[in-house]
């Protein structure tokens, strides 16, 4: 594994995974101030209730909350801004094609190190029905039922 491949995650959205069913997953680069990264590097972010949005083909995370530099200064940044998120074109308009199925949505799954750079892993998810979410507790409990024997 060389130098450029190291991951390291920041935050993961584990709410996503409980209540969306993901279809098909990319990575996109995010477009960030100083400040914001070295909030990052403190993991002192939140992707719960974001989502990305298609706005003038161009991909943005609305909603995550990536809190101000507490050695900041004036020029700290808005911790709830919209980010604009890099994605190739032909991603772009796979994606918007995708999205236009009704009933999904893109959700980010996880924030992460690769080398220097700050990535992003996004999802084309589809809501979970209420017995859904009942099979994935049930999953999740005898797995934590057989891990303890």
């Amino acid at each position: 594994m060389s130098e450029q491949d190291k991951i390291k995650i920041i935050t993961s959205n584990r709410k996503a995974n409980f209540e969306y069913s993901i279809l098909s997953k990319y990575e996109a680069g995010v477009v960030l101030f100083g400040t914001e990264v070295k909030s990052l590097r403190d993991s002192k972010v939140n992707i719960q209730d974001s989502y990305g949005r298609i706005i003038n083909d161009e991909v943005w995370l609305i909603n995550a909350s990536i809190n101000e530099y507490k050695f900041g200064n004036i020029n700290n940044h808005d911790p709830l801004r919209n980010r604009k998120l890099l994605l190739n074109k032909r991603e772009i308009r796979k994606i918007k094609q995708e999205l236009q199925e009704k009933g999904l949505t893109l959700v980010p799954l996880k924030i992460y190190f690769k080398g220097s750079k700050i990535k992003i892993e996004l999802g084309i998810a589809k809501g979970k029905k209420l017995y859904d979410k009942r099979e994935s507790i049930k999953k999740r409990e005898t797995e934590r039922k057989l891990s303890r024997l």
